[in-house]
């Protein structure tokens, strides 16, 4: 009954999530459910295992999601982010839109935005390219996709993406883990995709296609910022709430491009500089002490590196473009609100998922997980494969992944004598594949950025963002497999 349980719990979380309802609401109802059919203490559940493991969620990554979420906006508001995509479409032009669409997500998200501020900008930059080059409009949202959501999330060394992040207290490791194994799977991924979207558009030029039906860009934007549904789903998958993207005002004007990407520089730098070479050097001996917690400097370091890079980037952003914010408080307070309900439905899935953990019944899912053939590296990539699918979220499904199994595969490492940094960069990875399932909210708000559909454009998004990373990350199980971590 216990395993019928979690099965019946999971089920309606996923079914009413995907219908439009608060997670905020569906985790703790499907968590407590799960545990009475398992016959286990209600209240306890609520309010010591669920609310326990939600709030040491909250304590170590909200700072994260607050700079984060106030960093993106900041960018935006500044006219940074749209400075560097008029850049990328001066530089690339209708002839390579496909390419400037990539590159300027990629750009934006590797140096710390936020993925949902940047399909708001990158959209209608997007369709300006498609349509002046006759490309279908269809293959948008696979760009936007590719650049925004695939490797710089997952793959590419130092990421500051909170995906990234996550694994860090858990086993120990730093935003550059296995940065060899990291930097191929980023060119597999970015190879098979600029490949499958070049394919798909010279097939459609083939068939003259064309751009399609014009779109009202900027009304479809609005919409989606404005839709309950896509803001509920988004808020479990990233890091900004859409419904704060409205408020602030944006600069009329952005800055030259060599102050618009300095603050992404600043992140990348500092990130680097925190993790390689100050933080290893510092005496931090006091974080054993019960008064922080009893933890220690590889648990926290890596959450230290990111959260003091945004700091920094925040500050020099500030500083260079403190003209073109016009209402500095309005922005900060909407990137500040933007962080509060994602930190919270991702809180809460966790919390749900570490009430499925603790059933006695849930030792049946640990055992099959552990035992998969292949190894400890092919369980882990399974594992955060199938919950991020089926939560709809990388960052939940991963939390929840390592909450459940990261000692036990902690343990394994130790035995098999694996490197933490390539469990590290497997269980990323992993996370960021079959979480682009149609209900992900990442991919429901580009639809709606974008004003597309599921039917138009979602096989290419299955291309770029699901194939690719597969085969970025079977490549690098099979090179960590024979030669260790990179």
């Amino acid at each position: 009954m216990g395993l019928l349980g979690i099965l019946v719990a999971l089920g309606l979380l996923i079914w009413l999530a995907y219908r439009g309802w608060s997670v905020l609401l569906l985790a703790p109802a499907a968590a407590v459910l799960a545990a009475g059919l398992a016959g286990e203490p209600l209240l306890a559940h609520w309010t010591q295992t669920f609310m326990g493991s939600a709030a040491r969620f909250i304590m170590q990554f909200f700072p994260i999601f607050l700079l984060g979420a106030l960093f993106g906006k900041l960018m935006e508001d500044s006219g940074s982010v749209t400075a560097i995509a008029n850049f990328m479409t001066l530089r690339l032009g209708p002839q390579r839109a496909v390419l400037a669409v990539v590159l300027a997500g990629a750009l934006v998200t590797y140096g710390g935005v936020s993925l949902f501020v940047a399909f708001f900008v990158l959209a209608p930059m997007a369709h300006a390219l498609f349509r002046t080059a006759a490309i279908p409009k269809r293959l948008m949202p696979a760009a936007i996709a590719l650049g925004t959501s695939t490797f710089t999330m997952s793959a590419l060394p130092g990421t500051p993406a909170i995906q990234n992040a996550i694994p860090m207290p858990f086993f120990g490791t730093t935003p550059f883990a296995a940065p060899g194994l990291g930097v191929i799977a980023s060119v597999i991924m970015l190879g098979f995709g600029l490949w499958w979207l070049g394919r798909a558009e010279a097939k459609a030029r083939t068939k003259g296609e064309g751009y399609g039906e014009d779109a009202a860009t900027g009304a479809a934007a609005e919409h989606a910022a404005e839709d309950l549904t896509v803001r509920e789903r988004a808020t479990t998958s990233g890091s900004f709430d859409p419904a704060e993207i409205k408020h602030g005002d944006r600069s009329v004007g952005g800055p030259p491009i060599g102050l618009a990407v300095l603050p992404l520089i600043i992140v990348v730098g500092v990130n680097l500089l925190m993790s390689l070479f100050i933080l290893p050097r510092l005496d931090a001996s006091y974080l054993a002490d019960e008064a922080w917690g009893g933890t220690s400097l590889a648990a926290v370091g890596g959450v230290w590196a990111v959260v003091t890079a945004l700091f920094a980037a925040i500050v020099v952003l500030i500083a260079v473009n403190y003209r073109r914010l016009p209402t500095l408080r309005a922005t900060m307070d909407a990137g500040a609100n933007a962080s509060a309900l994602p930190v919270l439905s991702v809180a809460s899935l966790v919390g749900f998922g570490s009430v499925v953990a603790a059933l006695p019944a849930f030792a049946i899912v640990r055992d099959w997980v552990l035992g998969i053939e292949g190894g400890p590296l092919v369980s882990l990539a399974v594992a955060t494969n199938v919950l991020a699918s089926l939560t709809g979220s990388a960052s939940g499904g991963l939390t929840i992944a390592l909450e459940a199994l990261g000692d036990a595969y902690m343990k394994v490492a130790a035995q098999q004598g694996i490197d933490p940094a390539l469990m590290h960069r497997v269980a990323v990875i992993g996370a960021g594949t079959l979480d682009s399932l149609p209900h992900n909210g990442a991919v429901v708000t580009l639809l709606a950025v974008c004003g597309s559909t599921h039917r138009e454009s979602y096989f290419d998004i299955v291309m770029v963002a699901i194939v690719g990373a597969i085969l970025g990350l079977v490549a690098v199980i099979a090179l960590g497999t024979a030669f260790g971590s990179f």
